[in-house]
């Protein structure tokens, strides 16, 4: 099945990483035989989650283009936290580091390129700082949206900005696909990421830690990820270099999730997976779907995530309609309820508003009001709290008016805080 998914809006910049070394004052992870650990149950009568997603990276959502003023740049940003407001939302995910660079003066990372068309040249203002007070002065959470290993779409070093980590340590960074990816494998690697997202969550008060689905980079037929020396020098104790990447992924969640809260106990540690952990023809414990699945072909174990605790919520990208002869939302959404029941760990859907559109060849995404059935039915699980919709210019534009259906038949008034 081709792999649906908010991934080809992305295209422009993928790639990502994994894994990470424990830092100071690191929790220590829950032993097996230890009770899920879901940090917030004391949250647990917290209202509906009603998010969207702020994508920077290409300029997907904002800026609306490179290069423009911080004035209209700030204007742009403020008149998408209002969009939200309008439509009765009560969160934003912005994406602050696209791209192994920073949306705030990051002390170990350069500028933004999508900010003003150069990476490393100072835009003349803190993005990140105005989000998170703009956003808490509209009643709003910010969460931080985290890319922790892509690199660059392209595979030139000598195109980062001077000094860039990239730059300096050529031997961390691995070219697949026409990208290039820093290397899960490296405990260097996962540490360095760690301290540079570690770098805004202990400067703002940011309200969650956003990872969305890029971990190991996506297959591209014909190519090799090539992690053979990092393999040999740290794979010897496990049974095949697929166990050891999953355990280099699991590594990076467990102990970034220790580290954020350490760092800003009150925050949320939240992951958008791919909607498909596996298909049930693989494993029993699957969803009844065919496609793509993250612990297999991305090295991510995003069910054992759950069941251990290391995050506080998941939104797994439920990209299909319903109906969908291979990967049904009906399907999949029972499936995740199933699969966080009793764990303390959070349910919410992630939304392809972006695939509705009057001259969509899908005829469901062409009708508005696929995304109101979506809620419809997700409500019938109890263990669904939310949903977050991909993504903010969507919102904003509607351009077939499903976001606006959405709104009258389950917004009726303004959200409470999350």
């Amino acid at each position: 099945m081709a792999r649906i998914g908010r991934r080809e809006l992305l295209a422009g910049a993928a790639g990502v990483i994994a894994a990470a070394t424990a830092g100071p004052g690191a929790a220590a992870a829950p032993r097996a035989s230890e009770p899920p650990a879901g940090r917030i149950p004391a949250r647990a009568a917290a209202a509906e989650f009603r998010g969207m997603w702020i994508a920077t990276v290409s300029n997907v959502d904002w800026p609306s283009r490179a290069g423009l003023s911080a004035a209209r740049q700030r204007a742009e940003l403020i008149s998408l936290l209002d969009t939200a407001v309008k439509r009765r939302l009560n969160a934003v995910i912005l994406q602050v580091r696209p791209a192994a660079d920073a949306l705030w003066p990051s002390r170990l990372e350069p500028w933004s390129q999508w900010l003003t068309g150069e990476q490393g040249e100072d835009p003349g203002w803190d993005p990140l700082g105005t989000a998170v007070a703009e956003a808490h002065a509209r009643g709003l959470q910010l969460h931080a949206w985290f890319n922790p290993y892509r690199v660059a779409n392209h595979t030139d070093p000598d195109r980062l900005a001077e000094g860039h980590p990239a730059r300096r340590n050529p031997d961390w960074t691995v070219e697949y696909g026409g990208k290039l990816f820093y290397n899960p494998g490296m405990p260097e690697v996962r540490q360095f990421v760690q301290e540079a997202m570690l770098d805004a969550v202990t400067r703002y008060p940011v309200d969650g830690v956003h990872w969305d689905d890029y971990f190991y980079p996506y297959p591209v037929e014909g190519e090799y990820f090539d992690d053979d020396e990092a393999y040999e020098e740290h794979g010897g104790d496990f049974a095949s270099r697929a166990a050891w990447r999953r355990n280099n992924v699991d590594t990076l969640v467990r102990e970034m999730s220790a580290r954020v809260r350490a760092v800003r106990p009150a925050a949320r540690f939240g992951i958008s997976p791919f909607g498909i952990w596996r298909n049930s023809d693989a494993d029993p414990l699957g969803s009844p779907t065919q496609g793509l699945g993250t612990y297999d072909d991305l090295y991510a174990d995003t069910r054992k995530w759950v069941k251990q605790g290391w995050i506080d919520y998941v939104v797994p990208q439920a990209y299909w309609h319903i109906g969908h002869p291979t990967a049904d939302y009906a399907d999949l959404v029972p499936w995740w309820a199933q699969t966080v029941e009793g764990t303390g760990v959070r349910l919410y859907v992630g939304e392809a508003l972006y695939r509705c559109d009057a001259d969509s060849p899908t005829e469901a995404w062409r009708d508005p009001r696929e995304l109101s059935r979506h809620v419809t039915f997700a409500r019938k699980y109890p263990q669904v709290r939310g949903h977050v919709w991909f993504s903010a210019k969507n919102v904003a534009a509607d351009p077939n008016g499903a976001m606006a259906r959405v709104v009258a038949d389950h917004y009726p008034t303004a959200a409470a805080p999350a």
